[in-house]
């Protein structure tokens, strides 16, 4: 039988380390950094003196023409921009583009730092289109709506012009001295992205200007410029760069069948992704046809292109382990690869973009609520096993509105049943997807489906047990809120083994009484049933597992730890206390493809109850885990998480 071609590509696969191909001494090149680069993000008050000269324009009328070049430079600037980010968004779809996607990993928190700023050459350009504009300003000014004959001219230009040139600039980019000193930085991004099409260096990207300038220069020069080319030219060229960046095969085959001719024409995701896999071939800039002239053409493109992009019978490979998530609020619902890749390789924090986006959240909140189904969010690799996290489309509000319930509960058993029938071997409940009131910890559906293959975890026995663990071994008592949860029953019962006494703050006699029954007979005393937050007033050591106002934050004493296991975290009121963060645990060193941060996790950090869930697999448990946290399990399950290379935050 023969080997596949996409397993053949694997096999040449090149392991490329800028480090060793390129050692620091040599990162210094001439033009090598961008002149801005140490602006970092403020780099955009470069376009401050075109805003202010159309601002100036628009007030001095009789400079209005003359400059209105300006307000066209700062529109396409944004709509290059919206190009991008509407191909990484596409890129991060996940459940829509799994199948056809051509390298499996993932693009790491190094990649995005790397590619962080990828998009300076639209500064450079906007500046480069400036001088010539400043020289002439009529040039656009003059220009009409629309020629015919330009655009025609226009690609006449590209094919005879700027396609052979970039060929052989690029090739030349391969030779040894040329990789060593520049080129290198583009290919030291593992896994093509949108954003990688920008990613290289200032001596590159001055050569691109050329390029793309030659077909919209030489238009205009000859007479048959107009406007739809200038803007029509530059985005179709940023289309086509991000498309031929993209790590997602969108060219269906049959066109191709239908159109042979095609293939010299328009080049594919695939074939560019072979560039970056064998280095020595496929060098066009979107004309294979240049590659074929040059004899440069990996024998394999096609065959591989008619292997990604055939969608029959076709599956994506299973994950062995998947975390259930939930969106959190309207406003951090934004902070997922799916909008902006960079934001959400950090921690969540509230910023000017996720208060702007806030009416568009909203309004796809309630579509998805009225019409979506649980979807693919993320992924990264453990010892070669595939973890990914899917999202219940509801926010955290929703789970409190009565009439919600069944809807919610209806999603997640239809995840459960979909991570059965793949072979995900566990499937671990987040936040409000295990809720005691909801479904019980999870017991709800293992009830009603007996015979389920997917373990059902709530991975709330590592969190309890990271929770414990911090609280230091001379405490003599504690504060409990949420004391009748299941985080908060385990936490009151374990440390009554320790003999703390722990006050639990519960209005209801009869579920203190039998929380106290279930501890050891010499350890029931230390438990103390309290029903206001002033009663804690001596207590330094509060666990919150319910949201505490400032107004009852105040009754602790100065000095006071603030543990907590409820999501979001409380406000950090007081200046005189300290603040525990979330339950979580550091992802093993060994982790992989790992570029999107947990809510308001540190960057490799998970929530405790997601690491739960990892242990649970990498130990080979066969239990599920619902309804009540086993006290007993407790450091077993926390000695499970040490022993595999998690770490305590």
């Amino acid at each position: 039988m023969d080997t596949p071609k996409h397993h053949i590509l694997e096999e040449i696969e090149i392991d490329f380390d800028a480090e060793r191909v390129c050692p620091s001494g040599e990162m210094g090149a001439a033009l090598f950094g961008w002149p801005w680069q140490n602006l970092g993000s403020y780099k955009y008050i470069l376009f401050g003196p075109l805003l202010v000269e159309f601002i100036s324009s628009t007030i001095y009328e009789t400079r209005q023409c003359e400059y209105s070049w300006c307000i066209h430079i700062l529109i396409l600037c944004s709509l290059r921009g919206v190009v991008h980010q509407l191909w990484s968004s596409f890129d991060s779809m996940l459940w829509l583009n799994r199948t056809n996607r051509l390298s499996k990993r993932g693009v790491d928190f190094g990649q995005i730092d790397r590619e962080w700023h990828w998009d300076n050459f639209i500064i450079l350009q906007a500046f480069m289109a400036s001088i010539i504009l400043l020289i002439n300003p009529s040039i656009l000014t003059n220009l009409p709506t629309w020629k015919t004959s330009g655009i025609i001219s226009c690609i006449f230009f590209h094919i005879g012009l700027s396609e052979p040139l970039y060929y052989w600039l690029h090739k030349l980019g391969h030779s040894s001295h040329f990789f060593q000193q520049y080129h290198w930085l583009h290919h030291s991004s593992k896994v093509n992205h949108p954003y990688t099409a920008g990613h290289a260096t200032f001596f590159e990207h001055l050569l691109l200007c050329v390029i793309i300038g030659v077909p919209i220069a030489g238009t205009t020069l000859i007479g048959h410029g107009s406007l739809i080319m200038f803007y029509g030219y530059v985005l179709i060229f940023d289309f086509l760069r991000c498309m031929g960046h993209s790590n997602v095969e969108i060219v269906p085959r049959y066109i191709f069948d239908n159109l042979p001719i095609l293939k010299y024409v328009i080049y594919t995701p695939t074939y560019h992704f072979i560039h970056h896999k064998d280095m020595k071939t496929n060098f066009c800039l979107f004309m294979p046809l240049f590659d074929i002239l040059g004899n440069t053409m990996n024998e394999i493109s096609w065959d591989l292109h008619r292997e990604i992009s055939s969608t029959q019978g076709k599956k994506a490979k299973a994950p062995e382990f998947v975390f259930l998530v939930h969106g959190v609020d309207i406003k951090s619902s934004t902070h997922v690869p799916l909008f902006f890749r960079s934001l959400s390789s950090w921690p969540y924090n509230t910023n000017i973009i996720h208060l702007l986006l806030w009416p568009a959240s909203f309004l796809a909140a309630l579509i998805m609520w009225a019409k979506s189904k649980t979807w693919l969010l993320a992924f990264f690799h453990l010892r070669g096993k595939l973890l990914q996290t899917w999202i219940v489309p509801r926010c955290g509000f929703m789970y409190f509105l009565p009439f919600a319930k069944n809807g919610i509960n209806n999603q997640i058993e239809k995840a459960i049943l979909r991570a059965d029938r793949i072979g995900v071997k566990v499937l671990s409940l987040a936040a409000l997807n295990k809720n005691e009131a909801l479904n019980g910890g999870g017991k709800l559906f293992v009830t009603k489906l007996p015979d389920l293959k997917v373990h059902v975890v709530h991975g709330n026995t590592l969190t309890a047990a990271v929770i414990l663990n911090e609280i230091p071994q001379d405490v003599k008592e504690v504060f409990l809120t949420g004391a009748t949860s299941k985080l908060g029953r385990a936490i009151a019962l374990y440390l009554t083994r320790r003999k703390v006494k722990v006050m639990m703050l519960t209005e209801s006699t009869e579920r203190f009484t039998r929380i106290q029954k279930e501890a050891p007979l010499e350890s029931q005393s230390s438990l103390v049933q309290v029903t206001k937050y002033q009663e804690a007033k001596h207590c330094k050591t509060w666990i919150l597992g319910k949201w505490a106002t400032p107004s009852e934050q105040r009754w602790a004493p100065p000095g006071t730890h603030f543990h907590q296991f409820v999501l979001p975290p409380v406000f950090e009121f007081r200046r005189d206390c300290t603040y525990g963060k979330m339950a979580a645990m550091r992802l093993p060193d060994d982790v992989q493809d790992l570029g999107f941060c947990e809510y308001k996790m540190e960057r490799g950090v998970v929530h405790a109850c997601h690491a739960g869930g990892i242990v649970h697999l990498l130990e080979g448990w066969s239990h599920h885990e619902v309804g009540a946290v086993d006290v007993v399990q407790i450091d077993l399950v926390w000695e499970a998480a040490l022993r595999h290379g998690f770490k305590p935050v």
